[in-house]
């Protein structure tokens, strides 16, 4: 396996880990608080991103990144990839017969969001390698890291 496709297959798995995060801790959050449908698939996934792109940003302050060079790297890394991931977790969600009803409690939940999540992975994997091909995506992470060292 060719190292574009290790670093897109990291790159995912990177941001799936934000996704799962995001995605639990907004159910629990919305389970908590009484939310609906809807209001809890907007809390979940604005919590995926803000987790998603906070590894990225985590990453890049301890490689050395100022603030503002950080949060720019992590939008350009991570956007995409999140958003792929969200788009599609969240439409087999919506596929699977009672996965939005299931509450934490029920197994259907946890299964439903692990096969949810696994699907986005193996959907975002291969977007991950096209970006990281054209310079884009997780690349931006890897030239900031190389542009660094240099100094």
């Amino acid at each position: 396996m060719d190292s574009s496709w290790r670093m897109a297959i990291t790159a995912t798995r990177h941001c799936l880990t934000g996704c799962a995060i995001g995605e639990v801790l907004g159910m629990v959050l919305a389970t908590w608080w009484g939310w609906h449908d809807a209001a809890a698939i907007a809390l979940a996934v604005a919590l995926a991103f803000f987790f998603g792109y906070l590894l990225t940003f985590v990453g890049q302050r301890r490689a050395g990144l100022d603030l503002r060079a950080a949060v720019k790297v992590a939008l350009a890394a991570d956007t995409v990839s999140i958003l792929v991931m969200e788009v599609v977790d969240n439409a087999f969600l919506l596929l699977v017969p009672g996965a939005m009803a299931a509450t934490l409690a029920d197994g259907l939940f946890w299964v439903s969001l692990a096969a949810a999540l696994a699907v986005a992975f193996v959907v975002t994997v291969p977007v991950n390698h096209w970006m990281i091909g054209r310079g884009r995506g997780h690349a931006v992470v890897h030239q900031t890291h190389a542009a660094h060292h240099q100094h």
